[in-house]
């Protein structure tokens, strides 16, 4: 587990977690990194079945289909990207409402990622990190964000001040942003850049949005039914605390005919692999 600081309102940082499309440009490497060398690290995997480095997966088909389906929790959010005729490679993350993220990390582990507000302009992340079939490793973990965040405030070292490490010849050579490696640093930069609570009502929303829209008028629902007196989506009380499971978060390649239930059976083989998390019932979240 670990946690940082973002200068901006916490659903900008909700929102980039909810969009799997700007994962091919915002986090876009023109070189693939060794996965063997970037243990924890989002985007430097492979996958399963033909080994394809997801940096490369990410950059050569950047403009993914998006689906998403409502469930009892929020949203289960598809990112596919047709491959070739017969393969579809499928990433699913999740909107836990009304704060939460959970997003593939790699084909093993999966980060689940809170969006804590200080205040209306300042906000924290708060991120778990599971893993199915090994132990996390926590000291490498810790080591890793520690380059990055400063303790106690677990503020960016990488941050508005410094241009968060901008560099133009990386980013000729390199890196999208020129911005380095860190994702973090990517999304942060992203959220924050738009000033501590974006103007909503100057955007232009695309296809690539729609999961960001369902989640806004999920939250607008949300607000209509406090101020009728009715209980929001996902409220917690004591006789039903112990009925939500966490939502299947994966990264898979699977057929085009067939993919929305091979997805699912991939998911069920990984927690049967694992000596601590049972087959779930897939069709119940």
């Amino acid at each position: 587990a670990f946690k940082g600081y973002v200068d901006c309102n916490w659903l900008q940082i909700m929102e980039v977690g909810i969009d799997p499309s700007h994962a091919s440009f915002l986090h876009r490497f023109f070189e693939d990194p060794d996965p063997n060398e970037n243990y924890g690290r989002q985007f430097q995997f492979q996958t399963e079945e033909d080994g394809i480095p997801i940096t490369k997966l990410m950059r050569d088909f950047d403009c993914p289909e998006i689906e998403y389906e409502e469930t009892e929790y929020g949203l289960r959010i598809f990112a596919l990207r047709r491959l070739n005729d017969n393969q579809m490679h499928v990433r699913v993350t999740n909107m836990f409402y009304p704060n939460v993220a959970v997003i593939p990390m790699s084909n093993d582990m999966m980060l689940t990622q809170w969006h804590v507000p200080i205040s209306d302009t300042q906000s924290w992340w708060y991120a778990i990190f599971t893993s199915f079939e090994g132990e996390v490793d926590k000291e490498h973990m810790r080591r890793d964000r520690l380059q990055l965040y400063t303790v106690p405030d677990y503020k960016p070292r990488t941050n508005k001040s410094n241009n968060y490490g901008f560099d133009a010849e990386e980013q000729k050579s390199s890196t999208y942003t020129g911005m380095g490696t860190d994702i973090n640093v990517h999304d942060q930069w992203a959220v924050e850049s738009l000033g501590p609570i974006q103007d909503r009502t100057a955007e232009h929303l695309g296809t690539a949005d729609k999961a960001i829209i369902a989640n806004r008028r999920i939250l607008m629902k949300a607000i209509e039914d406090v101020r009728a007196g009715r209980d929001p989506i996902m409220t917690v009380n004591q006789g039903n605390a112990a009925d939500f499971r966490g939502p299947v978060s994966i990264d898979t390649v699977a057929s085009v005919e067939n993919w929305r239930v091979e997805w699912k059976n991939v998911a069920v083989e990984r927690r049967k692999r694992s000596d601590w998390a049972p087959a779930p019932n897939i069709e119940n979240g």
